[in-house]
């Protein structure tokens, strides 16, 4: 049992707690301190999604989500994020004891780690792997902050950690996982980070949807596939011969009403018929399958279901040699 340490600073965001701090702080003042008449943060939003790509890319979006946060009451934090380096059928958790940010450590949860692997249904993740995944680091110097501001800078009051890792699973998998999770879900003492980029864009992510005849193609991947999806993206594009950033944009859209309506199936579904290469897709699922069950018991209609309050991307393509990743802002009320 040992600290991971903050491999990803000093490269894809600043190492030095001052500069770091001003940063988050920054880009939190951006943001509205009120959304739809509701003080920020949202009271009883205990799930985010927020990306994790560098913060000179997504460090403006995640801070909506971060905002809306509410870590008034939270004895735990869950943070689950795809492996994109690991081979991962399944979950896994950590076997470090704390990880490091350049503001301090955040202690591990290992009881609670120890319970989930009781279950027979995670592994553990290697070290080195663990410490080369970026998906769950990158949200840690945020919730430091946030929880800076909710405990008036007082480390003691923080909560712990549940790092979680996730590959590659079916539906059933995730709503496995998701009945698992649902208990952890449903306590209100309990908060949930979901680490996800949206669509990425480009030959060198093999995902590069254009119109060809009227329809939407994939041709990196099969020149003869037409996205099953094309008809619906073609009624929402308001010109016939729309940028690409526009494509790129309605197909995030389709996506996000899927995480938005609140239907596991209906995600998944979206995600297999469409491509979409939303690197987050797997952790969204299981965490709108948990949210389903814990809505089994009776949760009123405004809760367990994500709310999206920003969207953006990484550039804005107009031809097809270039690239983009789109990042976005959800909050749910538990």
């Amino acid at each position: 049992m040992s600290t991971r340490e903050a491999s990803h600073a000093g490269s894809w965001y600043t190492n030095d707690p001052d500069e770091l701090s001003t940063e988050l702080d920054n880009n939190l003042a951006r943001v509205p301190d009120t959304l739809d008449d509701d003080d920020l943060p949202i009271s009883g939003a205990r799930a985010i999604i927020a990306p994790h790509a560098g913060y000179s890319y997504s460090g403006p979006c995640a801070a909506w989500a971060y905002k809306a946060l509410d870590l008034q009451n939270t004895k735990r934090v869950f943070v689950l994020g795809p492996s994109h380096y690991l081979p991962l059928s399944g979950c896994a958790l950590t076997g470090f004891a704390e990880y490091d940010t350049p503001f301090g450590g955040l202690a591990v949860d290992r009881e609670t780690i120890n319970k989930l692997m009781q279950t027979g249904r995670f592994r553990q993740m290697p070290r080195d792997y663990d410490v080369e995944e970026h998906s769950l680091e990158m949200h840690l110097p945020y919730l430091w902050k946030r929880l800076e501001q909710t405990h008036d800078g007082d480390s003691s009051k923080f909560p712990s950690i549940v790092p979680i890792v996730v590959g590659s699973v079916s539906a059933a998998q995730e709503k496995a996982f998701g009945d698992i999770l649902a208990p952890y879900l449903k306590d209100p003492e309990n908060a949930f980070i979901i680490s996800s980029d949206f669509c990425h864009w480009g030959r060198r992510y093999k995902y590069r949807p254009l119109l060809y005849d009227g329809k939407l193609q994939n041709q990196d991947v099969d020149p003869s596939f037409t996205l099953k999806v094309s008809t619906g993206v073609l009624e929402r594009l308001t010109v016939d011969n729309p940028p690409i950033h526009e494509i790129i944009k309605t197909l995030d859209d389709i996506s996000l009403d899927a995480v938005q309506s609140g239907v596991h199936d209906n995600f998944y579904k979206n995600c297999r018929e469409t491509g979409n290469s939303v690197c987050g897709r797997h952790p969204i699922g299981i965490v709108m399958a948990a949210m389903e069950t814990a809505a089994e018991d009776g949760l009123p209609d405004e809760k367990g279901r994500f709310k999206v309050i920003h969207y953006d991307r990484s550039n804005l393509v107009n031809n097809p040699g270039e690239f983009s990743v789109s990042y976005v802002a959800a909050y749910a009320i538990m």
